[in-house]
């Protein structure tokens, strides 16, 4: 492990694996998770590449801070490629880390960006927070409301074992939930999408990779929307793979992280 500090002072916490010659690549995780939900997938990649594993603020073993949004979140992947010297890394996020990744790829040059089961379009969830919110505010259910989240999102396909292992690395902190879905549950849907349509505008007119993967069907429409966005961005939905496509079958996501990255 390895740590740095973001420009506001928040220690960013980094797993480094050394690999061959290609292009590095960067994992982001999802929100409550961390760096180890990857460990699946690092002795895959890393024959080829250095893979960088990083622990999001307020994840694992990252510092807490003041902010958890979205500029703030992918600023800190930007940190890490800044520090390390990496020259266009490859970005892979799932969940939460695909939106931050999505974030990060229009702000700092990158080789590609692929977004694991996570819809950009955010103002559609409001409407599921705005539900449950009174439940995320109280800290006994919080927990409770939060598992069952993840429970529910995990679908048929991922291994008991194997959902086990996630949970076991899990840290479901109310103030960091709270904090990076505070963007949801208090503006508009208005708002909320004019912050997604800023955070991608620096894909205007740049040369990236951009590949969309759902276990989780996003919806009609989705993929019309994401390229209205990203030029050239590709959805593809490995139909009942749940929220963990590639945990369900990681030999099946290196396959494709290798062709995307070739």
């Amino acid at each position: 492990m390895a740590t740095l500090h973001a420009s506001d002072g928040t220690t960013l916490a980094f797993d480094d694996h050394d690999g061959g010659d290609e292009t590095p690549a960067i994992l982001v995780h999802g929100i409550t998770e961390s760096a180890a939900t990857w460990d699946p997938l690092i002795d895959r990649l890393t024959p080829s590449r250095r893979v960088v594993a990083v622990d999001l603020r307020g994840h694992g073993r990252s510092g807490t801070a003041e902010r958890y949004d979205l500029e703030a979140m992918a600023g800190d992947v930007g940190t890490v490629i800044d520090h390390l010297g990496l020259e266009r890394p490859h970005l892979v996020g799932h969940s939460l880390g695909g939106a931050v990744v999505s974030a990060a790829g229009a702000a700092v040059p990158v080789t590609s960006v692929l977004n694991v089961d996570q819809s950009l379009q955010l103002d559609g969830f409001k409407a599921q927070l705005t539900e449950i919110e009174p439940h995320l505010r109280d800290p006994e259910a919080f927990p409770l409301v939060i598992g069952a989240m993840f429970e529910a999102m995990a679908g048929e396909q991922l291994s008991i074992e194997e959902m086990r292992r996630v949970n076991a690395n899990r840290q479901p902190s109310q103030q960091v939930v709270l904090g990076v879905w505070e963007l949801i549950l208090g503006e508009s849907v208005e708002d909320i999408a004019a912050v997604v349509d800023a955070a991608l505008a620096g894909y205007r007119g740049v040369e990236v990779e951009y590949l969309s993967l759902f276990g989780i069907d996003p919806g009609d429409g989705y993929a019309d929307w994401i390229a209205g966005h990203i030029d050239g961005a590709v959805t593809e939905v490995w139909p009942g793979h749940g929220h963990y496509p590639h945990l369900v079958d990681p030999d099946r996501f290196v396959a494709r992280l290798e062709a995307l990255w070739s």
